[in-house]
């Protein structure tokens, strides 16, 4: 298939989970490609997987010089861009009254902070037309209990896709959210949950879900390459829920 033949991407976060899914579903549908990681395991076993062709970049989604960075690369590899996923993010799901005030602040600058600047960079370097996909969460409509935090991130983020197509699309750049449900990605290896009460953990989210199993990468991976592609080209400042009915219990 070739939905993004030739086309110049970035994907935040592709060295693993739905961001190196995507990857793949974008070399498939002929786009060039830059990924970034922060781990150097899993960019080297990024580049490993993806091919020699996809350039893969470390930059940090909570650091703002390192989205500006990200950017002049981007500009230095392409010239412009037709394509951003903004996938990088962390997924920290703690009670009100164990969380600091340097965890807030960490959460939110990977969240929201970082890809908001990264769009602000990459100004400059958008094709006209372009596409931006982020990615949000059905948290940001789910009050699920100890994802005060998360799901804050995610509601803002969720909300960038509005405002800032109002705001970019005069110049060409179309703004979408795919918002996944529970997905079974190494996001959720990083929760902290010991192993021995992850398969009850596992069990308590499956029950939420009236699919009655986790989604994976790939099922995600689809709905953004179609937001990606020119298929999407009237589609501005909405989302796709992907998420196996979980919003349906509300």
């Amino acid at each position: 298939m070739s939905r993004l033949n030739g086309k110049r991407t970035l994907i935040t976060g592709g060295t693993s989970g739905i961001g190196l899914e995507t990857a793949k579903q974008f070399l498939a549908e002929g786009a060039r490609v830059i990924v970034t990681g922060v781990n150097p395991e899993s960019m080297a076993r990024a580049k490993a997987e993806l091919g020699s062709d996809v350039a893969v970049f470390s930059a940090d989604s909570g650091n703002v010089e390192a989205q500006r960075k990200l950017a002049r690369y981007a500009q230095d590899q392409y010239g412009e861009l037709d394509v951003a996923f903004l996938n990088a993010g962390v997924s920290v799901w703690v009670p009100i009254e164990q969380w600091t005030e340097e965890q807030f602040d960490r959460s939110f600058a990977i969240n929201v902070k970082g890809p908001y600047f990264l769009i602000q960079a990459l100004l400059p370097v958008f094709a006209n037309p372009a596409s931006v996909v982020l990615n949000t969460s059905i948290n940001a409509h789910v009050g699920a209990a100890s994802s005060s935090v998360y799901a804050a991130t995610k509601a803002a983020l969720l909300n960038m896709s509005k405002t800032l197509s109002g705001e970019l699309l005069s110049a060409g750049i179309r703004i979408n959210a795919v918002s996944p449900g529970p997905v079974d990605t190494p996001l959720y290896d990083k929760l902290g949950i010991p192993d021995a009460y992850r398969e009850q953990v596992n069990q308590q989210i499956i029950s939420t879900v009236p699919f009655g199993r986790f989604g994976t990468p790939e099922e995600v991976s689809k709905a953004v390459v179609y937001l990606a592609s020119d298929e999407s080209k009237w589609t501005v400042g909405t989302e796709i829920i992907v998420d196996g009915g979980r919003t349906l219990n509300g």
